[in-house]
């Protein structure tokens, strides 16, 4: 097994997917945040100093996963068609949840994982002055699909 992304003396290497057909492309991603019942509690009642917690991780969710390439070094800039963020609030703190889609050469999971990422650091910076112990764990990729245009 080689890396895509090392070349044959050990450097750094973008891979060239200029001959590759497009693709329709799909992926899905997920991760969670650990919160205090204080910190769940101001974010139902909306009462964070801070604003819209959920609304805001989401716009901050899809602005992240749009500027993927940016972020990863070695992540080619994408044409994506749709990203999508989505927050639900659990028993103990928040699930996110991303969908993105592209018409490209390469897969775009890098972008629905960077989206998820991105808007747990967000709730994270929300709530970090109400909970001192929140927890971001379950970062992963759930699917991922291409299909031919």
């Amino acid at each position: 097994m080689k890396f895509s992304h090392v070349d044959d003396q050990g450097r750094a290497n973008m891979v060239d997917v200029g001959d590759k057909p497009d693709m329709i492309r799909t992926a899905e991603a997920s991760g969670r945040i650990k919160l205090s019942t204080p910190a769940i509690e101001l974010i139902i009642e909306n009462k964070n100093k801070k604003g819209d917690v959920l609304t805001t991780a989401q716009i901050a969710g899809i602005m992240g996963g749009k500027r993927t390439s940016e972020l990863i070094p070695l992540c080619h800039p994408l044409n994506i068609t749709k990203l999508d963020v989505t927050t639900e609030l659990a028993e103990d703190g928040v699930i996110v949840k991303s969908f993105a889609k592209c018409i490209g050469k390469t897969g775009i999971e890098m972008e629905a994982l960077t989206a998820v990422s991105v808007a747990l650091l967000t709730i994270y910076d929300m709530c970090k002055a109400v909970d001192k112990k929140m927890l971001i764990s379950d970062v992963k990729l759930v699917k991922k699909t291409k299909e031919k245009t």
